[in-house]
């Protein structure tokens, strides 16, 4: 990591600073954030007490029940590996470890599993022939005998899934892979023909189970970027969402193909192309493909989006030979995020309400494709005020073949994550009450940040809503200091859920005696499609005004020192923080977080351009004003917030030169700044080292400029 002060000697031009910055590759860890001259030492002692008693309970990664409904099976120890547990479903305290060692004391990596259509195997990604390296897929018959070795891979490999006559897996493959798909893993460095060289194609590969060695094949074009897919329902072809190269930048512009397998000679057919279709689908995402029993249509998740996997729009349906896609859920305050057929004419979907995490279910009668059928709701499954998830997608569940039963892993502020299952059918209560729950994993924990409480409120014609931490041993005849973070996105949302993630953290925030509030303002998912694209050619704008308004109403109903008010955020939050700065002078102190300090050069500096023609309307070079509208950096003189700014040296995001511009201006102005840049990290941070230390110099700024001292 390198740190540069607004204090520290200045580089002679751009061009050595970024040198400087971008062409180191290991550096040591900086010193603290020292304090202001005049302002107390933060107690030291104390805070490193409440940072390291942050990260409490056992962590659950993918959940999956049998299609039988008999058993469960889930990763400990979170999403990128760990144990493998597979218990019956009405007794959890009965486990066993389905794992490819060899070897009792064999340590591997496993992740990804699924299981078979019959209840009787489990696929699963192992490193145990290579720890460390190389993971393969593996099938265990859940009996003694060893797991057995299905492929045998070099490169990047996940998302395994079984076909319906459960004879194949298909998962997807970078063959040769150096680094993790997508945009948020770090990027290479810079080198050969740019945009040509070195690009790495995501593909869907399928391996067959019975073959008595390992095998794989590539099925999918060399063309294609591969992002999702679905079995066809006859396991012999697949639905995907794909685009051309480099797969970073184009899964804003990707098509949904289906292909056939049977013959290696057929190409994929293009069914639908949000780029070339009319109406309120035009120019915008696609995602979560979902064929219907019957084979005749694939239903998916469309709408205005931002990062891959950060899915919300409403659901759609096309036929499978293609045609105009039908909006289903239309003018719905919602936002879906997953969906699953039950047989033909029902769909399963999860979404956002709100603050809420909630299951419905729709019935399609008469032609499904037309737009007169009718479409029926049913009542919330479940609606938790918390976070659900089955590791591998965003409110992703997981269901049992007859859909009687859905199984998922669920936590809110207030309760540690926990493994729980729903029934359609039966009578709903509110919030986690209304779900059975399965694991007992994290019994008698407690959080050691204050309590949460869900608020609304009111910001020109919208109504916001938003999640507000008290401070730890919350006192209401004490004043307290307020941080406001922001999320990403800004296609996302700010959920209830346990647990402390990497960099800056409201939680530890609340543990440290703040009050801590996150909104989720225009742009954000949650409350329907008008409200996520109501932010388009108007970033900073009107979102800022939901914020300010949520600063009101908090400051309305709780004992906050108006002039203790801080601001930070990450990603689209990072912009924020950089821009918002620049309109008001609420904010004491802020954190931005790989942020976006001028949209213009932004437009030329990432890997990811292609989201921004939906946003903004049009490109920098046809529209530049729009971009400059929105940018901190045409504001920049106006700022007076001390501000620190940190970002990885590889983000493709948000790239690091936009953070250097935002602190340049700051140090030329005066303005108390300081700018880490983090090696080897991308978008988001993996090194635990570093995200300790994200958080770390953020709780020391917040300290210096509006310590939590009543």
């Amino acid at each position: 990591m390198f740190v540069l002060s607004s204090r520290a000697q200045s580089c002679a031009t751009f061009l050595a600073c970024s040198t400087l910055f971008f062409g180191l590759s290991h550096v040591a860890l900086g010193a603290p954030v020292p304090p202001a001259p005049d302002a107390p030492g933060p107690d030291r002692v104390h805070i490193e007490a409440v940072l390291k008693g942050l990260n409490r309970g056992r962590g659950v990664g993918q959940v999956a029940v049998s299609p039988d409904g008999k058993r469960v099976a889930w990763i400990e120890g979170g999403r990128t590996g760990g144990a493998i547990l597979i218990s019956p479903l009405d007794d959890f305290k009965k486990t066993e470890h389905i794992t490819a060692a060899a070897k009792p004391d064999d340590h591997c990596r496993e992740n990804d599993f699924a299981w078979q259509p019959d209840s009787k195997a489990l696929a699963f990604f192992s490193d145990c022939a290579a720890p460390g390296d190389q993971a393969d897929l593996y099938l265990s018959h859940l009996d003694s005998a060893p797991s057995r070795r299905l492929t045998q891979l070099h490169g990047e490999a996940d998302s395994p899934a079984f076909s319906a006559d459960g004879t194949k897996i298909a998962f997807l493959y970078v063959e040769g892979a150096t680094r993790p798909a997508g945009a948020l893993a770090a990027m290479k460095a810079p080198s050969g023909v740019i945009g040509e060289d070195g690009i790495e194609i995501q593909r869907v590969a399928i391996t067959h189970v019975d073959a008595t060695t390992p095998n794989s094949a590539l099925v999918t074009p060399a063309n294609l970027h591969v992002y999702e897919f679905d079995w066809a329902p006859n396991s012999n072809g697949l639905a995907y969402i794909a685009a051309n190269p480099p797969g970073e930048n184009n899964w804003w512009v990707a098509k949904l193909y289906t292909q056939s397998i049977q013959q290696q000679s057929v190409q994929p057919i293009a069914i639908l192309a949000p780029a070339e279709v009319y109406g309120p689908l035009h120019g915008l995402q696609i995602a979560v493909p979902r064929w219907s029993p019957d084979g005749k249509t694939i239903a998916f998740i469309g709408g205005l989006m931002s990062d891959q996997g950060s899915t919300g729009g409403d659901v759609w349906i096309v036929s499978a030979a293609g045609g105009a896609p039908r909006d289903l859920t239309a003018g719905r305050p919602t936002s879906p995020a997953w969906l699953e057929w039950s047989g033909n004419d029902y769909l399963y979907v999860s979404e956002l309400a709100g603050g809420n995490s909630q299951l419905i279910r729709l019935h399609l009668q008469g032609d499904h494709i037309s737009p007169g059928s009718e479409i029926t709701f049913g009542s919330p499954i479940f609606s938790i005020p918390g976070t659900v998830a089955d590791g591998k997608f965003e409110l992703g569940l997981s269901s049992t073949a007859d859909r009687s039963m859905f199984v998922f892993r669920a936590s809110t502020f207030d309760r540690a994550t926990e493994i729980y299952a729903a029934k359609p059918g039966t009578v709903m209560n509110s919030g986690l009450e209304g779900v059975i729950q399965l694991s007992h994993l994290n019994d008698g924990i407690e959080s050691p940040w204050g309590k949460s409480v869900s608020l609304s409120w009111k910001s020109d014609q919208f109504r916001v809503q938003g999640w507000l931490l008290l401070p730890k041993d919350y006192d209401p005849a004490k004043k307290y200091p307020l941080i406001v973070e922001v999320h990403g996105g800004p296609a996302a949302a700010a959920t209830a859920r346990w647990g402390v993630g990497g960099g800056i953290s409201a939680e530890a925030f609340s543990a440290l005696g703040y009050f801590v509030l996150e909104p989720n303002p225009r742009g954000s998912f949650g409350q329907g499609e008008d409200f996520t694209k109501a932010n388009r050619k108007d970033f900073g704008y009107g979102d800022l005004r939901d914020v300010l308004a949520g600063v009101d109403t908090v400051l309305a109903k709780y004992p906050i020192d108006p002039n203790r008010v801080g601001l930070m955020g990450w990603s689209y939050g990072g912009f924020m923080t950089m821009f918002d700065v620049t309109q008001t002078g609420r904010f004491k102190a802020a954190v931005a977080g790989a942020g976006i300090a001028n949209w213009q050069s932004y437009y030329g500096e990432n890997s990811i351009d292609q989201w921004m023609i939906p946003y903004f309307g049009a490109s920098v070079y046809d529209d530049p004003a729009v971009y400059a509208k929105s940018s901190a950096i045409t504001f920049i003189k106006q700022v007076h917030t001390p501000t620190l700014v940190v970002v990885g040296d590889r983000d493709g995001e948000c790239p690091a030169p936009q953070s250097f511009e935002f602190w340049h201006a700051l140090r030329d102005l005066h303005v108390p700044s300081e700018l880490v840049v983090y090696p080897n990290e991308g978008h988001g941070f993996v090194d635990p080292a570093h995200q300790r230390d994200v958080i770390d110099r953020a709780v020391e700024w917040f300290e210096r400029y509006m310590p939590p001292i009543s």
